[in-house]
């Protein structure tokens, strides 16, 4: 008769989150298996961990995945189309701004941080997540602008897609202002500054 396997000593769903974690905070080169293995528990083996996720690679994209349909989450409101669109672009700021400076998570987003990897080509096909994720709120912003504009909050002569990657840049630098150990009330006073140059756009009665 075959002996029974040992059985996992890790909660897999909580694994998930430390190792999320864990590429959050460090990228997915930077991170090595000994300290996704450490961040686990439970005394997994290599070929433990490669039974429960299947390489680092795969785990690398759980994580993403948890990410995606959880923290970045909060610039969904871009698309939106039942709120102004100004006032779309402002949630989504503030609520990436607050999300970002949390203190039960790495600071900055993983979306933004994942801009900083090495441009290879085996590393753009492991982070093809994050990239699609900014691609995705870049167009979300250029949606509110341009929505913003054919509604008449803002003027006809806005230079759409030089304001919207004004706004796109901001969002990205906010990343880096967390990690950094920029707050959040400061990071909400460069908001109301921002969202004042849109003012500046508006359309006149």
């Amino acid at each position: 008769m075959a002996q029974m396997g040992r059985p996992r000593t890790f909660d897999r769903d909580a694994a998930i989150d430390q190792a999320l974690h864990l590429f959050w905070e460090q990228g997915y080169e930077s991170t090595s298996l000994s300290q996704l293995k450490s961040a686990i528990g439970g005394g997994i083996s290599a070929p433990s961990f490669y039974a429960a996720f299947g390489s680092k690679e795969a785990l690398f994209q759980e994580c993403t995945a948890r990410y995606l349909a959880t923290y970045a989450q909060v610039t969904e409101c871009l698309w939106d189309t039942t709120l102004a669109p100004g006032a779309a672009i402002e949630q989504a700021f503030t609520q990436s701004a607050r999300m970002q400076c949390e203190r039960d998570h790495p600071k900055g987003c993983m979306v933004g941080l994942g801009a900083m990897s090495a441009p290879t080509p085996e590393l753009a096909a492991v982070t093809a997540p994050l990239t699609r994720s900014r691609a995705r709120t870049r167009a979300g912003i250029r949606a509110c602008v341009d929505r913003a504009i054919a509604s008449g909050e803002l003027r006809k002569d806005v230079d759409a897609r030089a304001l919207s990657t004004m706004l796109d840049s901001f969002l990205l630098g906010l990343s880096t202002l967390a990690r950094d150990g920029t707050g959040y009330p400061a990071m909400k006073a460069a908001i109301t500054q921002v969202m004042s140059i849109w003012q500046l756009h508006a359309a006149r009665p």
